[in-house]
């Protein structure tokens, strides 16, 4: 199968893009990044290749775990150190619980750009557009921090060569020689930044995408006929796709065959969201579907992101018994199927906070340390117990 031209995906329509083509900085900062030398190479997405075709063989494991939004005002080496040590944690819980290696890969380097299922939202009595990441726009409370500034995508590209810097070191310490992480990861979400740092390479015949190790799509963008589909099958990068329960089996084995039509293992990560209530309905048909097609996936529970509530105060929550529960279903699923549970999938905050809960009655603690810029997040603490409630 020939590779995709570099370009194909720029005729496309693509969701959740900000707004800001008459923005007078746009062609500057898209000639920027276009000629900006890639934040990753050819050799340390082969090595993440490696790891994750050992997780989809069944031979490791991986947690995936960080921030919801990253801020760029935590791209110094400290801010890194912490959030890397937190990932070394729950993966160390997660080889204890499991037996086995597992890779590291942390939603860090560019996780700076999140989907909204709002264009707007008020805060204190103000409608505002919503904010979108640092690569958008800021999250403070006025029209003017709220504007898209295309000229965030440098201070994103900055920000990420910093902390792939330290994570650079943190491979060259370790002691399996840095194939196991700690990786960068994030969701490819905003096109003009991802598309400008696509590098094709003739003799490869594939194409890098240069901004991250392993860039996943969102469940508000994996439309078969859009721009990040078809950006994520031209690229020579593992990639992943979120499904929720929304997604019925033939646009499954459709999404299977774009991202990975070669059948390689560890080239595609499917990351399940389907929430505590849908999953034991909606996981087992798609499930079988991909395992009779043949797909050689790796299967990664992201059970924070359809258990999201609302707690009294307004602040969103999410309770550490609904993530457990949908843990524990998704790996009755996938292991009845015959498959291997290549591990999880979560928004784990480095310092202590109080964004999740344990029970209802905690949820008076919110307000305490509630620092996420977008979602909540899990304390290591948390995140160590809901692996050894799954594994």
């Amino acid at each position: 199968m020939g590779a995709p031209l570099p370009s194909a995906w720029e005729s496309l329509p693509a969701a959740q893009q900000p707004e800001w083509d008459a923005h007078p900085a746009h062609a500057a900062a898209l000639g920027w990044l276009r000629g900006a030398a890639p934040l990753v190479t050819h050799t340390e997405v082969a090595a993440l290749g490696w790891g994750l075709a050992k997780v989809a063989r069944g031979q490791a494991r991986l947690v995936q775990a960080g921030d919801c939004a990253e801020s760029f005002y935590e791209s110094g080496a400290g801010h890194t150190a912490a959030k890397v040590a937190a990932i070394e944690e729950l993966a160390g819980r997660m080889a204890v619980r499991t037996g086995q290696p597992v890779l590291r890969i942390g939603r860090i380097a560019g996780q700076y750009a999140k989907p909204r299922s709002a264009p707007v939202e008020t805060v204190d009595g103000v409608t505002l557009p919503v904010f979108r990441g640092h690569m958008v726009n800021l999250e403070t409370v006025s029209e003017l921090a709220r504007r898209p500034d295309p000229r965030r995508m440098v201070w994103a590209y900055q920000a990420s060569e910093e902390i792939l810097r330290d994570l650079r070191a943190q491979r060259l310490q370790a002691a399996d020689g840095g194939r196991l992480g700690p990786w960068s990861s994030h969701e490819a979400l905003v096109l003009d930044y991802e598309a400008g740092l696509v590098r094709h390479d003739p003799a490869a015949g594939r194409s890098l995408l240069g901004s991250t190790h392993f860039p996943w799509i969102g469940e508000r963008t994996r439309q078969l006929d859009h721009a990040h589909v078809a950006l994520l099958a031209a690229v020579r990068n593992p990639v992943g796709c979120k499904i929720g329960p929304s997604t019925d089996p033939e646009t499954l084995l459709r999404l299977c065959a774009a991202l990975d039509p070669d059948r390689v293992p560890g080239r595609l990560t499917l990351i399940f969201r389907m929430g505590r209530d849908a999953v034991a309905e909606a996981l087992p048909p798609l499930v079988r579907a991909v395992v009779s097609a043949g797909h050689p996936v790796v299967w990664l529970s992201d059970p924070m992101h359809g258990n999201t509530r609302r707690a009294a105060s307004g602040l969103k929550t999410r309770y550490l018994a609904d993530l457990i529960a949908e843990g524990r279903e998704f790996r009755r699923v996938v292991e009845r199927a015959g498959r291997h549970v290549g591990g999880l999938h979560l928004e784990v905050a480095a310092e202590r906070v109080t964004e999740c809960v344990g029970r209802p009655e905690e949820e008076h603690a919110l307000t305490e340390r509630y620092l996420s810029l977008c979602d909540p997040r899990l304390t290591v603490e948390q995140a160590s117990e809901l692996i050894d409630a799954i594994f």
